[in-house]
């Protein structure tokens, strides 16, 4: 009985005092908790948006158009962040754009990452003529403002959200293999390889069970902090009108449509432009923390 009290008060004990040492471990690796924390509800957003918008995000009644958000004078709590001169809701747009904006980073961010990822353990791992042939190619794309290259390829190949992904998957593929390369070239002379190599693995095996793993880290840094860089271009791009083509509700067309009414209707091209704002410095923020956290050198200073 004793005994079972004592299991017991210990088990009470453990779950009381978890939340605390959690928190002591956030604080002593400097965890940024609210950037995460904005991550975290920016992706429920993403996933269920359409579902939570309160309105139908596409359509609107014009006698209702550009009413100001719910504070203001005439405002309408059925339309918290006012609407615009279609009578649509901004909130449910907004809504509804995270995922449309999201979904395209997303499918963006993968292509990029395994052509760059790719090429980058090609590259630095055979060496030689493959090697100088990469690099030339990133140094031509280097060499190409990004944003000028996806406005001609989209002007010429027509706004859709597949064009749109190719684009943006063609100007976000050079960081991956340059960063991939230089680690490949350095891992690449370590002895396990070396070992690997001695008793007749073949490359590919060497590449995806040795040089792979030990540049996961480099990679989660790079999409971190890229990401951010790919949904202010989809934005731009989509802000030009050769992006993702109108209706559609995504942040970059929401501040398009927006422009024109700044002057006294600021809430239409603000409150997407907020959302953008958030959702970038929340990721360039933990993926700064993320290249600290995973840098050999900090944790040792530590």
């Amino acid at each position: 009985m004793s005994s079972d009290f004592k299991t017991h008060g210990s088990l009470v004990r453990n779950v009381y005092l978890a939340p605390v040492r959690t928190y002591s471990l956030l604080r002593r690796h400097r965890v940024p908790l609210v950037p995460l924390a904005i991550l975290l509800i920016m992706a429920i957003i993403g996933a269920f948006g359409p579902f939570m918008a309160p309105n139908d995000p596409d359509f609107g009644d014009p006698a209702e158009g550009l009413l100001p958000p719910f504070w203001m004078t005439d405002g309408d709590f059925s339309f918290p962040l006012g609407t615009d001169f279609l009578g649509r809701d901004i909130f449910s747009r907004i809504l509804d754009g995270a995922q449309t904006t999201m979904l395209t980073a997303v499918l963006a961010l993968t292509g990029a990452m395994l052509i760059g990822v790719t090429l980058g353990l090609i590259s630095g791992y055979v060496g030689g003529f493959v090697d100088m042939t990469a690099m030339r190619l990133v140094d031509f794309m280097l060499s190409m403002p990004a944003l000028l290259l996806a406005l001609v390829v989209v002007a010429v190949l027509g706004p859709s959200l597949r064009n749109l992904v190719m684009v943006v998957v063609v100007v976000s593929w050079v960081p991956y293999a340059r960063f991939i390369r230089g680690e490949v070239l350095s891992l690449k002379e370590r002895d396990f390889v070396t070992a690997a190599r001695a008793i007749g693995s073949s490359p590919r095996r060497v590449a995806g069970r040795h040089l792979l793993p030990n540049v996961v880290a480099t990679i989660l840094v790079l999409a971190t902090l890229q990401t951010g860089a790919i949904i202010l271009l989809v934005a731009a791009l989509s802000f030009l009108g050769l992006g993702l083509p109108k209706p559609n509700s995504a942040w970059g067309v929401m501040i398009s449509d927006g422009r024109a009414y700044l002057s006294f209707a600021w809430w239409i091209a603000i409150f997407p432009g907020v959302a953008i704002s958030l959702l970038i410095i929340s990721l360039n923020i933990v993926g700064d923390w993320m290249r600290d956290f995973f840098d050999p050198s900090l944790r040792r200073s530590q």
